[in-house]
């Protein structure tokens, strides 16, 4: 089966050792995660961990069964590309002299939309955020002038671009359930 990159958001509450239990899953399968951002979400006391992985569609469906399964998981839903909209951020850290002396590494900084934050005598530190093709061939036109001392990016951020987030439905039905269960025990005990 052909591989595509897919994205994998899980839900979860904050516990030691679930960043652990979830990247497992991807060894026992002997799949590289290429990138992988943990942050809080919108929702308080859950966390949101947002993981891309090039794999088939067989053993992505597999994989996020497998992480559900997890008991301080609450939910977890992979997609494609076009179901979410995504973004990294990046930082290049320039020599100066190259900068100030060389006019085509500012205009290749401003043409790809990026930004310089720090200019001191020995290195200036450029910022882009954008997509992982655009942040990467940044790198690729800044590395033809040499001047390139350090660079490192994020892991991908993404929201999905469905009108609601699949983990709130699922907040809100299991505290409905709760409250009934609660209420029909109070019934009972009447």
């Amino acid at each position: 089966m052909e591989k595509k990159l897919y994205t994998i958001i899980v839900h979860s509450e904050n516990i030691a050792g679930l960043l652990n239990q979830v990247t497992a899953v991807f060894t026992r399968r002997q799949i590289n995660i290429e990138s992988l951002n943990v942050s809080a979400s919108s929702i308080a006391g859950i966390h949101k961990y947002t993981i891309t992985v090039w794999t088939d569609p067989d053993t992505i469906e597999k994989v996020v069964k497998q992480i559900t399964k997890k008991i301080d998981v609450i939910q977890a839903h992979y997609f494609t590309d076009d179901e979410i909209y995504q973004h990294e951020i990046a930082l290049y850290k320039l020599t100066t002299p190259a900068l100030e002396q060389t006019p085509e590494v500012s205009k290749v900084i401003r043409k790809n939309h990026a930004r310089i934050v720090e200019v001191n005598p020995v290195f200036s530190i450029v910022e882009m955020n954008g997509m992982s093709d655009d942040i990467t061939r940044l790198y690729e036109e800044l590395q033809a002038f040499g001047c390139v001392l350090q660079f490192v990016r994020s892991g991908r951020v993404a929201i999905t671009t469905s009108c609601f987030e699949r983990v709130n439905e699922y907040l809100a039905e299991r505290k409905a359930k709760y409250e009934k269960e609660k209420k029909d025990e109070q019934d009972r005990n009447l």
